[in-house]
């Protein structure tokens, strides 16, 4: 069994130097789409600043679990282009550094939901660069407008909606889309303090929250969202135009352009005359602790990273929301992006402490109550806060 362990370890060691860092080098860690143009640019900072630059290509949901494995040990990448979500678990291992070198008038640059979702401790972790959020999509064949309220679009959807067609539908049981339902009278997951979030307080079970839920719950006993309803459900429908309304993400977009649908991006309508907020995702780059060129990489960061030109051109490589308000300027005529950009920029930055971890599953669990009317929606989530309160405790 020692054997077994001790080869278990030398294997990990060994990959590990395939990225550890290396003195006078920057080594940025990122997903498939940014690997040309981030190469690009290094090669261009190295031929401008003389410091060599090589970009490794990892999956986007192995970046951050490989990353906190190598960095401890004094491996993994100087720069890391990853999402916010996990900066909280992070900082409190101390594996990044805070970007002090963003003086407040250059963070007034950037969309402030994308600063928020890098904040943590009141210090800023991320440079970020690109922002996503959740909105409503809809088939212009059978909707030229969307309604202003989430009332209207209900009403609307059940006369349209029959055995095959569907007047509107979305990932129901997912907590991530129907977070905005929850939160649109109140509904919080964590409690926003001068301190920053605190997972002592969790907002998921309040009034706001349960009348959302019975808002779901509303729309399942109309026969306008089905048991059945999933994220495949949904997408399936919506290419092949038979769905009016939908709420979906940016990374659905080419897949509907490719299915040659007619369709609109549209904040998602308010509910009860309150905004439904979307959780907000942002991507940036942060800085390892660990690593030996923390002072290259700020300057790869601040002086060249750090610009409408070469944000625009990220941008460009990888057509994705930008963070940069001036970017966003540069491409107001995308229709597409800009609805999304404003989604975003009125969403709520998914949290990103490490508390995060205990809401998925029992928030999963109580939607899914409520949609397969196992228990009341009051009841549903109350049993989910129980749940994620326990969990923390034992964090």
């Amino acid at each position: 069994m020692k054997k077994v362990i001790l080869a278990f370890v030398l294997v990990f060691l060994l990959a590990g130097l395939i990225f550890a860092t290396e003195a006078g080098k920057l080594t940025i860690w990122c997903s498939e789409k940014q690997v040309d143009i981030l190469q690009k640019l290094g090669d261009e900072f190295e031929a401008q600043y003389g410091i060599p630059v090589v970009v490794q290509e990892m999956s986007f949901g192995d970046i951050q679990t490989n990353f906190l494995r190598a960095a401890p040990v004094g491996e993994g990448p100087d720069i890391m282009v990853t999402a916010h979500d996990r900066i909280g678990e992070l900082v409190v291992n101390g594996l990044v550094i805070p970007l002090d070198f963003l003086t407040l008038s250059e963070r007034n640059e950037f969309m402030g939901t994308a600063i928020d979702a890098f904040n943590f401790g009141g210090k800023l972790y991320g440079l970020p660069y690109a922002v996503e959020a959740i909105a409503l999509f809809y088939n212009k064949e059978y909707m030229e407008e969307v309604p202003a309220t989430f009332e209207e679009l209900a009403d609307l959807a059940e006369e349209y909606t029959d055995d095959e067609f569907r007047g509107f539908v979305y990932n129901t049981p997912d907590f991530y889309f129907s977070a905005p339902l929850l939160f649109s009278n109140g509904g919080y997951v964590f409690k926003l303090t001068d301190k920053g979030l605190d997972p002592n307080d969790v907002g998921l079970d309040n009034a706001g929250a349960v009348a959302g839920g019975e808002f779901i719950g509303n729309l399942l006993d109309r026969g306008i969202c089905k048991p059945g309803d999933n994220y495949d459900v949904m997408d399936g429908l919506f290419k092949d135009g038979m769905a009016m309304a939908i709420i979906n993400g940016p990374w659905a977009i080419e897949g509907y352009r490719n299915a040659g649908i007619d369709y609109g991006i549209a904040p998602i309508p308010s509910i009860n005359g309150k905004e439904c907020v979307p959780f907000t995702g942002v991507q940036g780059f942060l800085i390892n602790s660990q690593s030996p060129n923390t002072l290259f990489a700020i300057d790869f960061l601040a002086n060249f990273i750090n610009t409408p030109e070469v944000m625009y051109r990220l941008f460009k490589a990888d057509p994705r929301p930008p963070a940069r308000l001036d970017v966003a300027e540069m491409v107001k005529d995308d229709a597409d992006i800009i609805s999304i950009f404003e989604s975003a920029k009125n969403g709520i930055p998914m949290p990103n402490i490490p508390a995060m971890s205990a809401v998925w599953g029992a928030m999963g669990d109580a939607l899914n109550q409520i949609v397969n009317k196992q228990l009341e929606p009051a009841e549903a989530l109350e049993q989910a806060v129980d749940k994620i309160e326990a969990a923390i405790n034992q964090q």
